[in-house]
This record gives C-alpha cells, sequence and structure tokens, in this order.
C-alpha cells in the first residue's frame, strides 16, 4: 500500500513533543545521602553484591515499594513547584522522570530524593538506598526494606513518527500517513526499536526483580484490542512492538494486571492538555510502571492529573503520572 507524505508543518499536540535527547552524561549524584545510605559505582559492586540478599533480611517481611512515571513536559516548562506537588501526590519510593533536563537537581533538592542521572532528558529520584547502576545507565539497582536488590529502569522512547498520527491523518513532523497494522508496527519499529532493544539488553545484566518506568510515545498492544477498534475508540487494532517486547522478556503491565479490562478502564495519560474529541489529537496511554521477577506483585495502580484517580490541579504537564505499588516478596 502506497504512503502518502505528509507536510511537516506540526500540529498543537506536536508542538508539546521533545526534540531528541542529548547524549548521554556520567554524573551520578549522591549529596542527598541519608544516614543508612549506601552507595557504590557500578564497577566497585561484585556481580555477587548484586546478587546477595543478606542473611537478616531471610525473615523479614514483603516490602512494599511504590513506583512512579512522570515526563515533565520539556524541562519543567511550567515550574519545578508544580512538578513537585505531582510527585507528593503520588508519594513514590522511586520516580522514573522524562524530559527532565536542567530541573532535575533543583527538583531532587526540593523533594529529598536522591538523583540519579541518565542522560540530559532522563533522571531517577529515590528514597531509597542506591547501590549501582547499570552499564548503559537505563537503570539502578536500590534496596528494598526487606533487603532485597529492586533494578529500577527508566525509559522515553523516541518521540517520531508517531503511529497514532499516521493512522489518524494529523500532520506531525515529516512522518507518513499509514493504513494498517503491518506498516504501523514497521514505522514503530524504525522510531524505537533501537531504543527497545538497547533497554532489553541492559535489564539483562542484572539478574533481580525489576521495575520500568517510561513514556514510550506508542501505546500498548493492550489497548488497540480488536474490541477497542470496533467500538471506534482507536481506528484499528495494533499489536504495538515496544510495550509487546517488554511484555515478550517477561514485565508485566502494572496498570493491565489491576485493570485488565481495556474497554471500562482505558487509563489515559495522554493528554491532560487536549480535549477529548480535539481532531487535532488523539487521547492514549503511553506512560507505564511494569514489572517483573519472582516475588513481586502488584497491589494498586493510581492515574495522577485532572480527571484521574488523584487529582491535582493547576497541573503541570501534558503527561498524566502512573503510580503503582508493588509488592516484594523476601527471598
Amino acid at each position: 500500500m502506497e504512503m502518502s507524505q505528509l507536510s511537516p508543518v506540526k500540529s498543537r499536540a506536536a508542538a508539546r513533543r521533545p526534540i531528541r535527547p542529548q547524549p548521554e552524561i556520567e554524573t551520578f549524584s549522591p549529596e542527598r545521602s541519608g544516614p543508612n545510605w549506601k552507595l557504590a559505582g557500578a564497577a566497585a559492586l561484585s556481580a555477587a553484591g548484586l546478587l546477595a540478599t543478606p542473611a537478616a533480611a531471610q525473615s523479614n517481611p514483603t516490602a512494599q515499594v511504590k513506583v512512579m512515571s512522570l515526563n515533565v513536559w520539556l524541562d519543567c516548562k511550567e515550574g519545578v513547584d508544580g512538578i513537585a506537588e505531582v510527585i507528593r501526590a503520588g508519594d513514590p519510593d522511586v520516580v522514573g522522570l522524562q524530559e527532565i533536563g536542567s530541573c532535575a537537581q533543583p527538583l531532587s533538592e526540593k523533594l529529598g530524593y536522591q538523583l540519579v542521572r541518565q542522560n540530559d532528558w532522563k533522571s531517577m529520584l529515590t528514597r531509597l538506598p542506591v547501590e549501582s547502576v547499570t552499564p548503559a545507565r537505563h537503570g539502578m539497582v536500590v534496596r528494598l526494606s526487606n533487603g532485597r536488590p529492586l533494578a529500577v529502569f527508566n525509559a522515553h522512547l523516541y518521540h517520531t513518527p508517531y503511529q497514532p498520527y499516521q493512522l489518524l491523518g494529523i500532520p506531525y513532523g515529516d512522518g507518513v500517513f499509514i493504513r494498517s497494522e503491518a506498516e504501523a508496527q514497521e514505522q514503530s519499529r524504525l522510531a524505537r526499536g533501537a531504543e527497545v532493544q538497547s533497554v532489553l539488553e541492559d535489564m539483562a545484566t542484572v539478574d533481580v526483580p525489576k521495575v520500568l518506568t517510561g513514556d514510550f510515545n506508542e501505546p500498548s498492544h493492550l489497548d488497540w484490542t480488536q474490541r477497542a477498534a470496533d467500538s471506534g475508540r482507536h481506528p484499528l487494532k495494533v499489536e504495538w512492538p515496544s510495550s509487546k517486547a517488554f511484555a515478550e522478556a517477561g514485565l508485566k503491565d502494572s496498570y493491565r494486571v489491576i485493570f485488565p479490562d481495556e474497554m471500562t478502564h482505558p487509563g489515559e495519560t495522554w493528554s491532560p492538555q487536549t480535549r477529548a474529541d480535539d481532531p487535532k489529537d488523539h487521547h492514549d496511554r503511553l506512560d507505564f510502571v511494569m514489572y517483573s521477577g519472582e516475588g513481586v506483585q502488584a497491589r494498586d495502580v493510581k492515574i495522577i492529573g485532572p480527571d484521574a484517580d488523584i487529582v491535582v490541579t493547576p497541573y503541570p504537564t501534558d503527561h498524566r503520572g502512573v503510580v503503582a505499588e508493588l509488592t516484594v516478596a523476601p527471598k
């Protein structure tokens, strides 16, 4: 099927999406360490150290950890204070931040969280002890209250071409109009396939329970189902490659574990800045908290923002946040 070239003129929704991330930086910031802080660089932490569980933890109870994903919108363009309020509302132990830029340090100081920089566009905040960062800096290993290590990864997949717009004929950047599931999958792999593979390879370097936060800039294969297409919610069924690749690697989508019915619980995170009937946009679920590993379960998950489970107004970003409460059994 022939694909027609779109004009490079951007829509209002497109103007809110980020530029390509800058090269990764190497800063790992231990400034805000607490009284029980334990910090080691990846080179100094042995494989045994990553995998071992302290003997005292054998009798410890199941640990609870709250993990949040939040796109802060172009370097906290609406202000650090507003983003801080969103994070306080979710009360996470760990938060993966996308589009974070230079506001990462003041945000960590305001909240009293440890800052782990991934690159100029991604960072993680945590109030748990950090033991290492992963080789490609997609993740870090933290220690839970029952002694188990948890590897937390944070992804911000590339934003263009954006396949829902391509399928709906919404001009965005230099994308092309497409009409089929196969074309959508091909365009997705071209846009994000290498990044997905990089994250998966980095995840494979640690043999501990894992959590993945992120703005995928792509919907989930669990949402664009045949039922959703038949109802008119989405233009057609698409088994989106990015979410499916993580699922095939053993990661569970916390929102769909708690709310398996995509029709009754769409869980939309993109975008609170536009109306549901805006012809230049398409509301969707682009932000995720996923998990894998022995003894890890999702207990609860909430969407944060306007018209959400946890309401924050005024709301300072163009993505709703997601916060999942997980339990991790002692080993």
